[in-house]
């Protein structure tokens, strides 16, 4: 009988935890997901997360703003000539002001649209796992497995002696 759904363990202590990921990732589970009180690098480091891509879109919006304001301001000089003081009619020193500012603009926003893209923020769905006690000091490991996946999934939690180990089905809550 083959059944979807996956496993919660709950576990006292940060070392555990990182073991059971790493062992899971060792063994080839790719829906794992980690629950802590606090962030901590460890469990990053486990799951194999690397630098936050959010940063790209902070520089591209503010390359961007750079663009847009010295763009801007020229093409507006030119649509509508002013000859103030012999000065030219292009005159880049007076433009670095808005340019810095559409740079900040800019930056701010795609930082803001970058992290809610690369969040999936707003998430509707329900969460798959949920235990309070994860942010009162305990950690959680949640894999999913299929059929036969899920015994060596238990087999990996188990040698960690957790406190508590869970099965739900694929899309409920356990």
């Amino acid at each position: 009988m083959s059944q979807s759904g996956g496993l919660l363990a709950s576990y006292e202590y940060l070392d555990s935890t990182v073991d059971a990921i790493e062992q899971l990732k060792k063994a080839g589970f790719k829906g794992v997901k980690a629950y802590s009180p606090y962030p901590d690098h460890h469990i990053e480091h486990a799951l194999g997360y690397d630098q936050s891509p959010v940063r790209v879109w902070t520089l591209v919006g503010g390359l961007t703003g750079t663009a847009t304001g010295f763009a801007f301001t020229t093409w507006t000089s030119v649509d509508w000539p002013l000859v103030v003081g012999g000065k030219p009619i292009v005159s880049i020193p007076a433009y670095i002001i808005i340019a810095f500012e559409l740079t900040i603009l800019f930056g701010a926003l795609a930082t803001l649209i970058g992290l809610f893209i690369l969040s999936r923020l707003p998430d509707l769905r329900p969460a798959v796992v949920y235990d309070p006690e994860f942010t009162a000091g305990r950690y959680g490991v949640y894999v999913q497995a299929e059929g036969g996946r899920l015994d060596e999934a238990r087999n990996i939690l188990n040698g960690q002696e957790p406190i508590e180990l869970r099965e739900g089905e694929g899309g409920a809550n356990v």
